[in-house]
């Protein structure tokens, strides 16, 4: 992002403007829009010096950087707990957190469509920012298109993120074992379904809120409480929901993981309008739980460090891992009956993420 902009420009019309060709053309209403908007609200020392990258700092000795990016497409832009802005900051910090690292800098590309409102551009913009405030990390870099009207969908956010991991941590989805303990740091299928309620205005007695918020603070007491080396595993179960993120564990670690229902958090709203939709809770996304596989006997400090933790209130130990060449996942259900859990078929809830 460059800021440089002439200083006789008329200001922006942040309250009735809107986005138009210009703004993506590499003119000077590309640099207004990325002075006035991007560099005001994303404001760091990185960001000032108006170059095409950011040199950023070495890490600790020791420490390997992990990389990660993410893409956001979500409709609506707007639902209950978040937006577009806020779920590009946690989507990517919570896949650097998961990886073990702490989460530093983001860049971020935006492709806007003409005739969007610079309102709620503006709106976005300082989500986004007030986030990664939240998160502790720093907007450093980021590029800005602009398509043409009916070519887009009023705003798409690409995000990529840079963590620094410390020595001794290495959870990787190829790392449980039998024996195992999987965990779940609370109620699953918020997002999705705050989604899909906002989007068909579904009406239910209390308004399912979205759970996306950043995890790092909550992956970093993890291993405070623990040795590194007892945590196996850290996935955030988004799209395709915990099923598909225990089926990818599965496979990855050649193991089978067999789980108990009634352990398994899920929020009376959310289930109630899993029911009546015919939606399985388990295959809904979620944008600020994680699933920890543990060794069995640091299960206990590892639920206690979760449930300590303003993201973990609801945090349960819901199965384990177990020796099975097929490495299928398995549920038990109230009636003592086994069923299996599949890998999610097709697409059950388009752009939720």
């Amino acid at each position: 992002m460059n800021a440089h902009h002439s200083a006789s420009t008329r200001a922006l019309d942040l309250r009735h403007g809107r986005v138009d060709l210009s703004f993506g053309a590499g003119g000077r209403a590309m640099a207004q829009l990325v002075a006035e908007l991007f560099v005001r609200a994303f404001a760091n020392d990185y960001l000032a010096r108006g170059d095409d990258g950011a040199v950023l700092p070495a890490p600790a000795p020791g420490e390997r950087l992990v990389v990660s990016t993410d893409a956001h497409v979500v409709s609506p832009l707007f639902f209950p707990g978040g937006d577009i802005g806020s779920l590009s900051v946690h989507g990517t910090v919570n896949d650097l957190a998961v990886m073990g690292a702490r989460p530093l800098y983001l860049t971020a590309g935006f492709i806007l469509e003409e005739g969007f409102p610079l309102a709620e551009l503006a709106r976005i913009v300082d989500s986004m920012a007030a986030a990664a405030r939240a998160a502790g990390v720093h907007v450093v870099a980021g590029d800005t298109k602009v398509v043409e009207q009916g070519k887009g969908d009023g705003v798409f956010i690409t995000t990529a993120g840079i963590g620094a991991l410390p020595a001794g941590r290495d959870p990787g989805g190829a790392r449980a074992r039998p024996g195992d303990a999987v965990l779940v740091s609370g109620a699953i299928g918020e997002h999705g379904m705050a989604i899909l309620a906002q989007r068909e205005a579904l009406a239910f007695e209390s308004t399912i809120v979205s759970d996306s918020a950043p995890l790092n603070g909550l992956v970093e007491a993890l291993y405070d409480a623990v040795p590194a080396a007892a945590i196996r595993v850290l996935r955030d179960p988004t799209r395709g929901g915990l099923a598909t993120t225990l089926n990818e564990i599965a496979a990855q670690s050649g193991v089978g993981i067999e789980l108990e229902k009634k352990t398994i958090p899920v929020a009376p709203q959310v289930r109630a309008a899993c029911e009546l939709l015919g939606l399985d809770p388990l295959y809904v996304a979620n944008e600020g739980k994680l699933v920890a596989v543990c060794a069995a006997e640091a299960a206990d400090a590892l639920l206690a460090a979760m449930r300590a933790h303003p993201l973990g209130a609801q945090a349960a130990c819901i199965g384990t891992v177990t020796a099975d060449p097929q490495r299928f996942v398995q549920i038990r259900t109230g009636f003592g009956g086994r069923r299996m859990v599949d890998w999610l078929a097709g697409e059950q809830l388009p752009r939720i993420c």
